[in-house]
């Protein structure tokens, strides 16, 4: 078990496991009942400041992956994201955006599972 990436816009399935959402804001047109959403950790999610940079131009990923990177150096909560699988649990990072491809939870999947690997709690139970 690990962890997963899925558009909050797409039905939840059973195979989900625990549904986070890393977005900083809320999804559009989307209620809270309808989204299935397990917890909401946006504080991983990238600043306002490089969200509005990007502005999902998949020419800039590259460089925003880069950026989001070292703004998740800084972040408390990925310890707290990367220990919701320590038991064993699948967990599916939810995101708003259209792209599947270039998008912050991409970085965030392979920053957890690296993150994870290095603190030695990737083994899962």
């Amino acid at each position: 078990m690990g962890f997963d990436i899925k558009r909050v816009y797409e039905a939840p399935s059973d195979d989900d496991g625990l549904r986070v959402l890393v977005d900083r804001l809320w999804p559009r047109g989307l209620s809270k009942a309808d989204a299935h959403v397990d917890r909401w950790i946006k504080e991983v999610a990238p600043s306002s400041d490089l969200r509005t940079w990007f502005g999902h131009d998949p020419a800039r990923f590259d460089e925003f992956a880069r950026r989001y990177r070292e703004e998740l150096r800084e972040s408390a909560e990925l310890a707290e994201l990367a220990a919701l699988a320590d038991d064993g649990r699948q967990v599916t990072l939810l995101y708003g955006a259209r792209d599947e491809q270039h998008n912050q939870a991409v970085v965030l999947r392979d920053v957890v599972a690296a993150y994870r690997e290095v603190e030695g709690s990737g083994s899962g139970a």
